[in-house]
């Protein structure tokens, strides 16, 4: 989502780095992992805080949920306040318009001058959406070539950090491999939680859907992940940008219908989370609390998910491990599309298992080929057959056990 179309945001949320070292030690991997000084890790970021009494509050609830980057003002004094609340974050530059180029290249300069010695800021971005015009399918908001001389010149200031690039959700694989010069992150945000009948409203398209793909679940973010990682290749991180607002509260106030009202629950806010990154997502991001007030659920529904999240980050930063399972279906009555889906990852002496249901149907399913030991995170009590484990899943259910290694 293209942000210029909306209010000005509160300065908070977060985009891995690629591969250059930076000043406080960023690097991406070759599996497309965020290394910072040289550790791997899986970010869980924010675009806006949440909504809390004070900006102190706010930044104190980020961390509290598991959250470590956060975007920023590109002033030095927004990124202490980040550092001191042990966050990370990020910087905005724009791009070079050919049209005023000399005055472009020197706002940009400013602003690295003023913040490449900092600790705090892990990597620049340049222009939100840049491919993408509403109404305008296929007429770019800003070229490739525009975004590639950005990218030079901000990587000839600053040879230390990489640089993010987050695109909607639409356009050919082909057209933003363009792109892909210009970026060392990228991004895709999906946001499919969206009311039936919703008015006309940027961003989305007449069926009232903002993706483009045949699907029209929540299940459908699995499919970004997997194009984005067509685009970027294995060696650039993935970053999904996930929804954290309803569709209806970006109106104007005034021209708000308050039964249009729809923000992604508990469980979506999890399954769209999970499939992620069991589609290979190198780090998560968070847009749009800046308009979700604080007496909606949402804010404390997505904290419950990152700080799952967060309690198995050593091991979603780890690469994928190969693992024999085996998955035997129990009819439901139902017929099966996608089914489960699932990642296995290890690292400290402990194995992760993410599996969601990709399905809008419940599914019961056997999982051979896992040990007997596991300890279930999330999801429903799985029963122990003797050869696997039986599980039910919820139509968009997610289960997480952890086992020893």
């Amino acid at each position: 989502m293209n942000r210029r179309q909306f209010l000005p945001l509160l300065a908070v949320g977060m985009r891995p780095a690629g591969s250059a070292s930076g000043a406080a030690g960023t690097a991406v991997a070759s599996d497309g992992t965020l290394l910072i000084n040289g550790r791997r890790v899986f970010p869980l970021a924010l675009y806006q805080l949440p909504p809390k009494a004070s900006r102190t509050a706010s930044l104190l609830a980020a961390k509290d949920a598991g959250f470590d980057i956060a975007h920023s003002a590109a002033t030095k004094e927004a990124l202490d306040e980040l550092s001191t609340h042990e966050l990370n974050g990020w910087c905005t530059v724009g791009s070079i318009n050919p049209g005023q180029r000399d005055k472009d290249r020197q706002r940009i300069a400013s602003i690295v001058d003023r913040l490449r010695s900092h600790a705090a800021l892990l990597y620049w971005e340049t222009e939100d959406e840049p491919s993408y015009q509403w109404k305008k399918p296929g007429v770019a908001r800003v070229s490739p070539e525009v975004i590639r001389e950005t990218y030079a010149y901000l990587r000839k200031l600053d040879q230390a950090r990489p640089v993010y690039l987050n695109h909607a959700p639409t356009n050919l694989v082909s057209t933003l491999r363009a792109y892909n010069p210009g970026g060392d992150l990228i991004a895709t945000d999906v946001y499919p939680v969206i009311p039936p009948g919703i008015r006309e409203q940027y961003a989305l398209w007449p069926d009232g859907r903002q993706g483009d793909l045949l699907n029209p679940y929540v299940s459908q973010v699995g499919g970004y992940a997997d194009k984005m990682r067509d685009v970027a290749g294995p060696q650039r991180a993935v970053f999904m940008v996930l929804q954290a607002f309803a569709w209806e509260m970006l109106r104007d106030i005034k021209d708000r219908d308050p039964k249009m009202v729809l923000y992604p629950t508990a469980g979506q806010l999890r399954f769209m989370a999970c499939q992620s990154i069991v589609h290979g997502a190198n780090g998560l991001v968070w847009w749009g609390l800046s308009y979700t007030p604080a007496e909606a659920p949402l804010w404390d529904n997505l904290a419950s998910v990152t700080r799952l999240l967060a309690t198995i980050r050593e091991q979603l930063a780890a690469p994928r491990r190969a693992m024999p399972v085996q998955i035997e279906y129990r009819d439901t009555g139902h017929s099966l599309d996608r089914g489960i889906e699932w990642i296995a990852k290890s690292a400290g002496g402990k194995t992760v298992l993410l599996a969601v249901n990709a399905d809008p149907n419940p599914v019961e399913a056997t999982l051979g080929g896992l040990p007997r030991g596991i300890e279930v995170l999330s999801g429903q009590q799985p029963e122990w057959t003797g050869t696997g484990w039986r599980a039910k899943f919820e139509p968009f259910g997610v289960s997480v056990w952890r086992f020893l290694a």
